[in-house]
């Protein structure tokens, strides 16, 4: 049965997305709304990561809210270091060694990173162990580097069902 209904909340997602979009809820649409949910999910299932198991929800709720927090700031960070004088401003790369092993997570690591304005998630290693940072202010690499562990790679490994290395 998991064969065939590989992503069932994903199929039902793209179902109600359909019948939102066509605005009518009769049998004919909600019927074409199941059929593109699953041929969707099965011409994209490649592409789609599984999604751990959330250990603590509540702290998945409290996550989201910092990132949007550090946002806000970065945000106001970067607006103050562009209007400043650009001699200010000491751009680096900087590889960030990561404990994560789970795809997804690591994906959400490299996308709030990139969130973050000031910040860019530029490149992985090939053995996934090593995520490839550009900052658009790093006076001091490691100081970036144990901030990216203990405010994004910490508590992601504490929320989400998931291994590290």
């Amino acid at each position: 049965m998991r064969r065939f209904f590989p992503h069932p909340r994903m199929m039902l997602l793209l179902t109600v997305l359909w019948l939102l979009l066509v605005n009518t809820l009769n049998l004919g649409h909600i019927l074409l709304g199941l059929f593109l949910g699953w041929s969707i999910v099965h011409l994209c299932g490649d592409f789609l990561l599984t999604v751990p198991k959330v250990r603590k929800p509540l702290g998945l709720l409290l996550f989201i809210g910092k990132v949007f927090y550090d946002i806000v700031v970065a945000n106001l960070q970067v607006v103050k270091l562009v209007l400043g004088p650009k001699s200010r401003l000491e751009p680096a790369f900087v590889e960030v060694p990561v404990e994560i092993e789970d795809e997804f997570v690591l994906s959400a690591l490299a996308c709030i990173i990139s969130l973050t304005p000031g910040t860019v998630s530029a490149g992985l290693s090939s053995d996934h162990k090593t995520l490839l940072l550009h900052g658009l202010n790093v006076p001091d690499r490691d100081e970036l580097i144990a901030e990216v562990k203990s405010r994004y790679e910490k508590p992601l490994l504490e929320i989400f069902e998931c291994s590290r290395t």
